[in-house]
């Protein structure tokens, strides 16, 4: 007989310590009870498909990855603790592949004192003798462990043999029909030509199909009827519509900002080159590279710069007072989970805060990838009813053609205005201004000229070449522009969003020449 007293005392995790009694006593059976149940398990458990979701669901709320609620120590969710000894002096296994009379987890699992078996009463969770059975065999055919079914290459299958070999009309029909006779049961009837196309219709543009499409489908007797109607559901512009959905879904595409004034968003131009791009059958390599990098390729298109949208479908706050790097922060965040959404597989908001519990990503890894998206300049407010810089213009086909022949009567006026020496001209014109640096007290021509020698206290300055022109102080009221030494005179010292106007006649349009000079001191 063992002795199980020493076992405690070296840290045995105490809610098995009842099975190793019974175990150490010969109490316990490993005989296959559950001989039906057997009988009527797949050949080969898988441990992914089958196993792990029945550990996840009954075992894992003690014996998983939370610390806290971890009981004796031992965990089932890694392969590690699973496989660990459960004792120190690593004499005993939950799990020992290829025998089940050695394996305390399958000894746990078939107890019947309520003081050994697990999960435990007071758990109010039960494992059925099929979900045992499914337990027992993977234990026995070796107990394969294997990481999370999405971090694994695919393998290709053959399809399974079936009874009823003329059935199938495909591969995929094959598996359907395997699954279907090992449970004992027969295909359904094939569906009528209305049923078929119906399902068809709203499988790939999500609409039924027309009275006519009907009557067409059903006067049409060739053999290859659906493959045509199947042609002419993928040639059509809902098609793109229908298949898009799912992918601004994982965009977070929204007609709005979101947060409190959840203002206005014009991003529907992204919305419609998802559309076009599956409509135009876009390769995945480029539907996905467009999207993340768009901006980076070389010469990128406007659509190449559109696509690029996918990055900017989070909500944005427009209010204010708002803490803006708390924001922008927040943007980060959301980019980079999305990205872990929809091209990983992989939730992992978990991480930001904490090492994943589940998944296979550590904060470090989280803060590494979101240093990829941390590394554009933008606002965490954006305009009210406007759209955060960078900004696409895309015009219409109509205002595209009107900007193609503005261009083109702009461009040769704009070369004779700047001939090729231009800048040898100005730096000449420069290199004389520099001898003379005060300004000369010419006026012709001058519709501003400001000395900036008023008082402190004084909000409106008078203008010496036009004198009912004036210019006046504007911004926060609290940082108004303060008086200092200027290169001739006084000038006015500028901060935070303080300026000075000078009015409308000062504002000038494209078509109109103007010139500007002024004193600089970048203090």
């Amino acid at each position: 007989m063992k002795k199980f007293l020493p076992l405690l005392q070296l840290g045995f995790p105490a809610s098995l310590f009842g099975l190793v009694v019974c175990y150490a006593l010969g109490g316990c059976s490993t005989r296959r009870e559950e001989s039906s149940e057997w009988a009527g398990l797949p050949p080969q458990v898988d441990f992914n498909f089958h196993v792990k979701p029945i550990l996840s669901d009954r075992c894992f709320k003690c014996h998983g990855p939370d610390n806290n609620a971890r009981k004796a120590g031992f965990r089932l969710d890694t392969e590690e603790g699973a496989f660990a000894a459960l004792d120190s002096l690593g004499k005993d296994h939950a799990i020992v592949p290829g025998d089940l009379g050695e394996s305390v987890l399958y000894q746990s699992i078939t107890a019947t004192d309520p003081e050994v078996v697990m999960p435990p009463p007071s758990s109010n969770l039960t494992l059925t003798k099929y979900e045992i059975a499914l337990i027992g065999k993977w234990i026995d055919q070796g107990a394969v462990w294997k990481k999370h079914w999405s971090l694994l290459p695919p393998v290709k299958t053959s399809p399974p043999a079936v009874k009823q070999t003329n059935w199938p009309k495909n591969e995929i029909d094959r598996f359907v029909l395997h699954q279907l006779e090992q449970k004992g049961l027969t295909p359904s009837p094939e569906a009528s030509k209305e049923t078929l196309l119906r399902r068809l219709s709203f499988d790939l543009t999500g609409l039924p199909p027309t009275v006519e499409e009907v009557d067409a489908f059903l006067a049409d007797p060739s053999p290859n009827a659906y493959e045509k109607a199947v042609d002419r559901l993928l040639a059509s512009p809902h098609y793109g519509e229908r298949m898009g959905v799912e992918w601004l879904d994982l965009a977070r595409y929204a007609d709005s900002h979101g947060y409190q004034d959840d203002g206005m968003r014009n991003s529907w131009p992204w919305r419609e080159w998802v559309i076009k791009a599956y409509n135009q059958n876009l390769p995945y390599n480029q539907f996905i590279t467009w999207q993340l990098a768009g901006d980076m390729l070389p010469n990128p298109t406007r659509e190449q710069l559109l696509a690029t949208s996918f990055n900017r479908n989070h909500p944005q706050t427009q209010e204010g007072g708002v803490v803006d790097e708390e924001y922008r922060v927040e943007y980060v965040a959301d980019r980079t989970n999305t990205f872990g959404k929809a091209f990983l597989g992989l939730s992992m908001e978990c991480a930001r805060c904490h090492d994943h519990k589940y998944d296979p990503i550590s904060q470090k890894d989280y803060y590494s990838l979101f240093a990829f998206f941390n590394s554009n300049n933008d606002s965490g407010i954006i305009p009210y009813n406007g759209e955060a810089s960078p900004t696409v213009i895309i015009p219409s086909p109509e205002a595209e053609a009107k900007l193609k022949f503005i261009h083109e009567k702009v461009m040769p006026l704009e070369n004779a205005l700047n001939p090729e020496n231009y800048r040898q001209n100005f730096q000449s014109w420069l290199a004389s201004a520099e001898k003379n640096p005060h300004y000369s007290e010419n006026k012709a021509g001058l519709v501003g000229w400001f000395h900036f020698e008023e008082p402190q206290q004084e909000d409106k300055f008078k203008n010496a070449a036009k004198t009912k022109l004036t210019a006046k102080l504007s911004g926060d009221a609290d940082k108004k522009p303060v008086v200092i030494a200027g290169q001739s005179g006084n000038g006015r010292k500028l901060i935070g969003d303080a300026g000075i106007s000078f009015g409308k006649e000062l504002d000038f349009d494209r078509h109109q020449p103007f010139s500007i000079s002024l004193w600089v001191n970048p203090l």
